[in-house]
């Protein structure tokens, strides 16, 4: 597939420098181009197409390499296939990623999300947590703050988890959020019905979070007559990531990107992480790793 350097590949870089540069963490860049074997002998390209090929992959690598900056380790790899997100799940796998991270396409408005078809593929198939970037994410500073957008259902706490893990490896602010959509009916004792039942989850999370400070994380309810309108009523900083969890629908640790989200997704401006059903992160050997790829390019980094 064909790639070219556009604003799509720097706001995936932008996001992946950001988050490797709180962990750590080296950066691994996954060009993946068309198999040449898929072209049928009726059909088999001209002389010199693979090394063609193979030559603008590597001046397109080169590229993406060079948006990195100095004090952030990154390597490259160049792999072929007829399916982008298959290959991208491969390499994160075979690279022992810990993240893979996507750049939102160009059409999104004002920083907003539009998923295409590699990203949302991944966002329904991937068994490592999918950060994607908003259309012209610009940050490349540390994490600055982590919410946790925290639901109702089974499998909160080990997000929860998850989320103060990755908080305390950066030394930043968990927030837990909690979005509700109202039309109508008691606002106030629904917010605080929500709110109870967040500080429960961080209750019982709090053996494995004793390196959170002892008033644990703050605890946010957003209201509004969509979830749409909700996330718009909440504070995001600069340099801030929202967390979320796969739908019910999703395999074992497997992600699965369920309506709400999808929703979330038309409204925030800043990135999201989703993270596989049952997810526990396990250290790369070495140090920690993150997977990237710029959506409909064909550019992945870990």
């Amino acid at each position: 597939m064909g790639y070219s350097a556009d604003a799509r590949g720097h706001d995936a870089v932008n996001l992946a420098v950001s988050l490797a540069r709180g962990r750590g963490a080296v950066l691994e860049l996954v060009l993946v181009v068309p198999e040449v074997s898929q072209f049928g002998a009726a059909h088999a390209p001209k002389a010199g197409f693979e090394n063609l090929l193979n030559e603008q992959a590597r001046q397109w690598i080169d590229e993406a390499l060079a948006l990195v900056p100095d004090d952030v380790p990154a390597k490259a790899h160049i792999r072929s296939g007829d399916s982008e997100a298959l290959a991208l799940i491969e390499a994160s796998e075979e690279l022992q990623a810990e993240m893979l991270i996507i750049g939102a396409t160009s059409s999104g408005l004002f920083k907003r999300f539009t998923v295409g078809s590699v990203a949302s593929a991944l966002l329904h198939a991937a068994t490592v947590p999918v950060a994607l970037a908003p259309h012209g994410y610009h940050h490349t500073e540390a994490l600055t703050r982590l919410s946790c957008g925290l639901g109702s259902r089974t499998g909160a706490g080990k997000l929860l988890g998850f989320a103060a893990g990755m908080a305390t490896e950066r030394k930043v602010p968990l927030r837990v959020v909690s979005l509700l959509s109202l039309d109508g009916g008691d606002s106030l004792k629904a917010a605080e019905a929500a709110r109870e039942h967040a500080v429960k989850i961080i209750a019982a999370a709090r053996p494995g979070s004793a390196d959170q400070d002892a008033s644990g994380p703050e605890v946010v309810v957003a209201q509004g007559r969509s979830i749409e309108e909700a996330v718009d009523h909440l504070d995001w900083q600069d340099g801030e990531v929202l967390l979320i969890g796969s739908s019910r629908l999703a395999r074992y640790r497997s992600i699965f990107l369920g309506s709400t989200a999808n929703r979330i997704l038309r409204a925030l401006p800043v990135p999201m992480i989703v993270v596989p059903s049952n997810y526990e992160a396990t250290p790369a050997p070495g140090g920690s790793t993150h997977s990237m790829s710029n959506e409909t390019s064909g550019k992945t980094q870990k």
